[in-house]
């Protein structure tokens, strides 16, 4: 795991103006809540959270930040809060980012990951203050073959459900944007960004493996697992999170040196099967039951996917912080912590402390 000091990253962004799309959601709240404690001004462009349990209400972000509720697909509203702000960096997170669902709203799916992305890269494109643009997408914009081997930044992209391949097309979408429109600003520098499985505490969305398990546990009924043996390069929410900021960081002062797609993923020696994540989960509540179900669709589920993040170690220095037993660990002792009563936001900062000592 690394070790290598990113005091310097996160100094860069006290004081600038950061907008992010996809506040609201799970990555999006981490990356909110570092980025007040780092002093940022942040403005917030995303859909209310769904309904049920919500880190970003449980934190009282909607309070703390410059909050816009908007959705990515009217172009319109996501230009004018953009041009209201002035940003200086902008990290586009804004998605529907889950595969069950991509089958059953396949069209409402490309309309938000593909005319999402088209509407913010305009809004950056007609925006002058912008320098440095992190547009995340997805380990799975890849072509899946199954193998055993990760997935380099030049592999070919594909996608054999309607969220992967909206993903592949959201990267097709960015370099025709970079190569006919954001080439001409010398001073913006402008990435893709593709990580995917996260982890950790705060997370409450349908269909993914930790919600699932600590919603199973609350309600005293086993966690019903569709594909146990399936293997997943799980990291922390915050591993991504450090890649996008890093990455913002230098695309900001050298533009032209680090633009492209960069990975952000876990080392293959961190992949557990979603089994060994649920078991992972019970061991650390102290409670649960597991069940082994057979999948209730026919759609398909990859069941193996791995990123090669050569090019973030060697070019930016960036690496993951914590290993698989560790971040199971710290994701389910965040839970643990919210069901006996303990406060969201001093858990959320304690282990943003932990992940980053430069903040102590």
């Amino acid at each position: 795991m690394g070790t290598i000091d990113m005091s310097e990253v996160l100094k860069a962004f006290h004081g600038k103006r950061v907008f992010v799309t996809g506040h609201t959601g799970f990555k999006g709240t981490w990356l909110t809540f570092l980025l007040k404690e780092l002093g940022a001004e942040v403005m917030g462009y995303a859909l209310h959270p769904e309904p049920g349990p919500s880190h970003f209400i449980s934190l009282g972000m909607q309070d703390k930040i410059n909050h816009v509720l908007g959705d990515v697909r009217d172009a319109a509203n996501l230009n004018a809060a953009m041009q209201s702000f002035q940003p200086e960096i902008v990290f586009h997170m804004a998605a529907q980012a889950l595969v069950k669902k991509s089958y059953a709203e396949p069209a409402h799916t490309f309309e938000t990951n593909v005319m999402g992305s088209v509407n913010l890269l305009d809004a950056v494109r007609q925006c002058s203050t912008v320098r440095s643009l992190v547009y995340i997408t997805s380990d799975k914009c890849y072509e899946n073959l199954e193998w055993v081997w990760g997935y380099r930044e030049n592999d070919q992209l594909g996608g054999h459900d309607p969220y992967s391949a909206s993903k592949a097309a959201a990267e097709i979408v960015f370099s025709a944007y970079a190569r006919s429109f954001l080439v001409a600003r010398p001073t913006l520098g402008a990435a893709t960004a593709r990580a995917g499985n996260v982890i950790g505490g705060g997370d409450w969305a349908e269909d993914r493996i930790v919600p699932d398990c600590i919603r199973a546990i609350e309600n005293k009924l086993p966690i019903k697992l569709r594909n146990p043996n399936a293997t997943r390069p799980w990291q922390h929410v915050l591993e991504p999170l450090s890649g996008y900021m890093m990455l913002a960081a230098k695309l900001y002062e050298q533009p032209e040196r680090y633009v492209g797609s960069w990975n952000f993923g876990p080392s293959t020696s961190q992949v557990r099967t979603v089994k060994e994540v649920a078991t992972s989960i019970v061991q650390t509540i102290g409670y649960g039951d597991i069940e082994i179900v057979g999948s209730q669709d026919q759609h398909h589920e990859a069941r193996l996917l791995q990123l090669n993040c050569d090019k973030a170690h060697h070019d930016i220095g960036w690496y993951p912080r914590w290993g698989v037993e560790k971040t199971l660990s710290a994701t389910a002792n965040w839970y643990k912590t919210i069901m006996a009563g303990g406060n969201v936001e001093d858990i959320t900062r304690t282990q943003l402390q932990d992940f980053f000592p430069e903040l102590l």
